[in-house]
């Protein structure tokens, strides 16, 4: 029984310390929607590297982000944000546009 306890401890100590060393390894990139516009327009990324992608919404309007080259869609509302779970990418550039200001909301990720 002891020995069943010790295993049982290692088992969940090593997990919690394998999932706290991913989560600090998480890579986190961020763009900002303002005035129908993406800031910065285009963003470096690394290749091969799964990351999140934070899109801030800071008008008062909703703003559909959307890639046909990331294969992504998401509705943002006002003044709110989501969050894209990307990659792992090739070497290359992104292109994505705010489906609902695509003349003014345009960006890129470049992936090296």
């Amino acid at each position: 029984m002891l020995k069943s306890l010790f295993w049982l401890n290692l088992a969940l100590i090593s997990g919690l310390l394998l999932g706290t060393y991913s989560y600090a390894q998480e890579l986190s990139y961020s763009v900002t929607i303002s005035d129908h516009r993406f800031q910065p327009s285009e963003l470096s990324v690394p290749a091969g590297k799964k990351f999140k992608l934070v899109v801030k919404n800071l008008d008062p309007t909703a703003e559909e982000f959307e890639s046909h080259d990331l294969k992504r869609e998401k509705l943002i509302p006002g003044r709110s944000e989501a969050t894209l779970i990307l990659g792992p990418l090739k070497p290359g550039t992104y292109k994505f546009v705010g489906e609902f200001h695509e003349r003014t909301a345009k960006g890129s990720l470049v992936v090296k």
